[in-house]
């Protein structure tokens, strides 16, 4: 019998599609013995029960049916009409009798306890998807009557236009999403806050990132304010910054009610948390990072000096580190540009284009594509004109706000707690947003080859980046991709093709394991799903090739995706588990789906570039039983369709001729697992990341030899982990070397150009 009400300590990280994403943390951080708020979850089936028995469902199929979300007073509508269906009709008495039970039951002395009433939807919270902060939460309930009609608010909240339009955007069906709602006893904060296990803006691993404020936390996520900012060396617990800001509102209980109040004078300019309480939150963060294997993002907060963690979700826009910065910033901007406002940095990358300064949601369609969008702070109502926008600034809020965060999953630069930016910057005026320094410039700048700026205001098109005509190079420079809304913008670009397309993010968008949908009988919707996804790229870059890596989920990553618990064992160390290469042989059903998406990308919808890359092969032997799948699925190599193995084993290297016998057409080094795994190191462990380091004479030897290698054997060979994008004086050793191509992150693509021509040049002179 299906439960419509489970307490936290009932359920894990097992479990989202029962109580959600947001549920199933409470739930497993509890029994790691991480101090969490106790409570109860109103189950997925309670949802679904309740849609069920009012009839909802075919209607909300028969509104939501040719929706144009593009079309906002059409959506806004519609959501409008979809929440009052929901908030007026009842909730089964199976469902509200044991909310009303449990809740009682948490009051004990007092009889009617605060609450939070929070969303947790089964697709939020997992890498790669950005549901959170779409749903509802409520603070401060009281009351069995309140928190049962706030359970359907946030059941409600499913449908805000802003929900509704993400799913479209992304292609998920409204009705594969399911929600539950947490209870939970309320924290009434002295002080809260948002930690990353991270640096949110370079991801440097290194660093715990810490924001706080007076008050409940959602000022901080709203952006309303103006958080401290810690860090904190993951290694040693050593607090390496400190930044106070003034704080004069802030949201708390008074009288019964939430409230926005102010912060008493005194306290304004004071630190909003101690040194110890500091390094325990960094403490904490750890702990959870270790637990989940993946970096967290992680909301706090400290009632009577004690610390909670309220909520803790994987990072959905972890970067590659960059010691020079991001794209453009690596690059010193004169001295002779005027600078117009500072702010925080909030998300790397530099753009131009002409201010467009809103004071609210109700004002987004004012935003054009290429205006830099200005605001005092956003929310996700602002989300269809910030992907519009070529870059973000906004008057409050810290590096973990809503403008932060979003920013970085668009890939735009963005700066925050910018004072007075809607004064400063007046609407149409060009200004380039600088955000990894927290720097607005006047007018548009571009780079030159040699990567000097200079001020073009006048002649620069708003909203892009002018570059003069892009160097040849013998050396074909490729890109590396993962998400279809980038790859038209990036086509644009001086590239020559995609040398690494991640399968995982695409799948991860689908949401659903690819297990779970072929014993649902929905491989045919999988096929279809990745399928769409692929062309985005092969359209965009047609003829230049797209060279797809198959699947190389670890286990872990895979039992995130909805019904994930269901196939994937548990692995004490998934970097060297079921994965890659062996999964295909050992179980070849999902990489059949994936050679099914690849066959109906180049044969039905005609785009012949698309190619395919093996990854993680452990042996000669395992490449070869792959490619008797590849064959016998209808894949034969040939002038347009090639076979590349990814090299990141050790055994890869040494034996690289019996690998290159078995037949296939190139090579890719992913730089990031050889380095791991020559020098036995696990760069994401703070505590022996300083061993790994690309640039190792060993490391170095097995470069050589596979590029010498290949071109012994008149193969491909290419490199697509991050060492090319980190370091320039690796790419002359790679292009003295042979290497045939270099493929990078998309914001380094002319650093690189021009470090290869440069090396070419060195090259020739040094023969002639």
């Amino acid at each position: 019998m299906q439960k419509f009400v489970v307490w936290f300590k009932e359920v894990d990280k097992h479990d989202i599609a029962e109580v959600g994403g947001k549920g199933a943390n409470l739930g497993e951080m509890l029994k790691a013995g991480i101090p969490v708020p106790d409570g109860f979850i109103v189950t997925v089936a309670a949802y679904n029960l309740f849609l069920e028995k009012s009839g909802l469902s075919a209607k909300f199929a028969s509104i939501l049916h040719g929706l144009d979300v593009a079309n906002s007073r059409k959506l806004a509508s519609v959501s409008k009409k979809l929440q009052e269906l929901i908030i007026s009709s009842p909730i089964p008495k199976e469902v509200s009798a044991p909310i009303i039970k449990n809740y009682m039951s948490m009051g004990k002395i007092l009889r009617d306890p605060y609450v939070a009433v929070r969303s947790s939807a089964t697709a939020e919270d997992l890498p790669g998807a950005s549901f959170a902060g779409q749903q509802a939460t409520y603070l401060n309930i009281k009351g069995e009557a309140s928190v049962v009609y706030h359970v359907r608010k946030c059941w409600a909240s499913l449908f805000t236009a802003r929900a509704i339009f993400y799913r479209v955007e992304n292609k998920i069906d409204w009705a594969r999403v399911g929600i539950a709602v947490p209870v939970q006893k309320m924290i009434q904060a002295a002080s809260s806050g948002i930690m990353f296990t991270i640096n949110p803006v370079t991801s440097d691993k290194n660093t715990v990132t810490i924001e706080a404020i007076f008050g409940l936390g959602e000022l901080i996520v709203q952006g309303e304010v103006t958080p401290d900012h810690y860090e904190v060396s993951k290694k040693t617990l050593e607090i390496l910054e400190k930044k106070i800001n003034k704080q004069e509102k802030q949201f708390s209980l008074k009288h019964g009610t939430t409230i926005i109040d102010y912060v008493k004078e005194k306290d304004r300019n004071q630190p909003k948390i101690t040194d110890a309480q500091i390094v325990a939150l960094a403490r904490l963060g750890k702990k959870l990072e270790q637990h989940y294997y993946f970096p967290q993002d992680i909301e706090w907060a400290i009632e009577k000096d004690k610390i909670y963690i309220t909520q803790t979700r994987p990072i959905t826009t972890v970067n590659n580190y960059n010691k020079y910065g991001s794209g453009r910033d690596q690059h010193e901007v004169a001295h002779t540009h005027v600078v117009l406002l500072r702010g925080d940095p909030a998300s790397p990358g530099m753009a131009s284009g002409p201010a467009k300064v809103i004071f609210s949601a109700n004002e987004i369609e004012r935003v054009n594509h290429g205006d830099v969008l200005v605001a005092p702070q956003t929310n996700p109502d602002y989300v269809p004109a910030m992907r519009k926008a070529v870059a973000i600034v906004t008057e409050t809020g810290g590096r973990t706000s809503h403008a932060a965060i979003v920013s970085r999953e668009l890939g735009i630069p963005a700066i925050v707690g910018a004072v007075g930016a809607t004064k400063k910057l007046k609407t149409g005026q060009v200004v380039t947003v600088h955000g990894s320094r927290g720097v607005v410039y006047k007018g548009g700048i571009y780079q030159s080859s040699k990567y000097k700026t200079q001020t073009h205001e006048d002649s620069l098109t708003p909203g892009t980046h002018k570059e003069l005509p892009p160097v040849k190079t013998a050396t074909k420079i490729y890109v590396n991709l993962a998400e279809p809304d980038s790859a038209h913008t990036v086509a644009k670009r001086a590239v020559d093709g995609v040398g690494l397309l991640r399968a995982e993010f695409m799948i991860a968008g689908i949401g659903v394991h690819p297990k779970k949908m072929i014993k649902d009988h929905k491989q045919d919707q999988f096929v279809k799903d990745l399928s769409d996804k692929l062309a985005i790229f092969c359209k965009s870059f047609s003829p230049r090739p797209v060279v797809y890596r198959a699947t190389d989920f670890r286990t872990n990553e895979y039992r995130n995706l909805k019904g994930g618990n269901e196939f994937e064992p548990e692995e004490a160390n998934p970097m060297l588990g079921f994965r890659g290469c062996y999964r295909y042989i050992s179980d070849p059903a999902v990489f059949k789906l994936e050679l099914a998406a690849i066959k109906r990308v180049r044969n039905k919808l005609g785009f012949k570039n698309l190619w395919l890359m093996i990854p993680f092969v452990h042996t000669p032997q395992e490449l070869a039983q792959v490619k008797q799948i590849i064959s016998a699925e209808g894949l034969t190599r040939g002038g347009s369709f090639k076979l590349w193995m990814m090299v990141e084993i050790p055994s890869n290297v040494i034996l690289l001729e019996k690998f290159l016998d078995t037949g296939i057409d190139g090579v890719s080094i992913g730089s990031n697992d050889l380095t791991m795994l020559i020098l036995g190191v696990d760069r994401d462990n703070s505590e022996v990341a300083q061993v790994f380091n690309e640039r190792d004479p060993a490391v170095l030897w097995a470069l050589e030899r596979v590029i010498k290698t290949c071109h012994k054997y008149q193969v491909t060979s290419s490199i697509c982990g991050q060492a090319p994008s980190d370091y320039p004086e690796l790419i002359e050793k790679l292009v003295d070397w042979g290497i045939t191509s270099i493929s990078v992150n998309r914001d380094v693509i002319d650093q690189v150009r021009n470090t290869v021509y440069e090396a070419e040049k060195k090259l020739i002179s040094k023969k002639s």
